[in-house]
């Protein structure tokens, strides 16, 4: 790795996370910070949430729990334009929608959620998928849009969960 390459990794380690600090409305414990990633003001961060490259935007309220991990380019759109306004294709309006993200959720990579959705304690989201329905807990899903296709084994994931055994 060049010197150029290891002060911009060096300067990513710490500007990042600081930026989504001083951005998000709050934010609870660790934070680790792998690549470029954003938030708005409008974004909540549980304990040990972990950004691989992960853009928020929109004016909706983002509610990220524990031990969150995604992976690069994932993006959570909150605002979406008004086509029912009083212009075509849309007015000068915005629509904002909420997403609501569970504890112990991991997102591929390239993972696209769009406002109003939750998903689930314990869910698992494949790469590329994009989210537009809510995800129940313990799922696995993927596709466009996502469905679920599959379910965690409840049993172990709950002795896991009881023996802290995080990543």
């Amino acid at each position: 790795m060049s010197i150029f390459r290891k002060i911009i990794f060096e300067f990513n380690k710490i500007y990042y996370p600081w930026k989504i600090r001083k951005t998000a409305k709050f934010y609870r414990g660790k934070l680790y910070v792998g690549g470029k990633s954003y938030v708005t003001g409008n974004t909540i961060l549980g304990d040990n949430v972990c950004f691989n490259g992960m853009a928020i935007s929109g004016k909706g309220e983002v509610n990220i729990g524990d031990n969150f991990h995604s992976g690069p380019g994932c993006q959570i759109i909150t605002s979406f334009h008004n086509y029912e306004g009083n212009a075509i294709p849309y007015d000068d309006t915005f629509i904002d929608k909420d997403v609501i993200i569970g504890d112990n959720v991991w997102l591929g990579n390239n993972v696209i959620i769009l406002g109003g959705v939750t998903i689930g304690e314990g869910a698992i989201i494949q790469a590329g998928s994009v989210v537009c329905k809510n995800i129940p807990p313990y799922a696995i899903a993927g596709g466009h849009p996502a469905i679920s296709f599959k379910y965690r084994d409840k049993d172990h994931y709950n002795k896991l969960k009881k023996e802290e055994r995080f990543h």
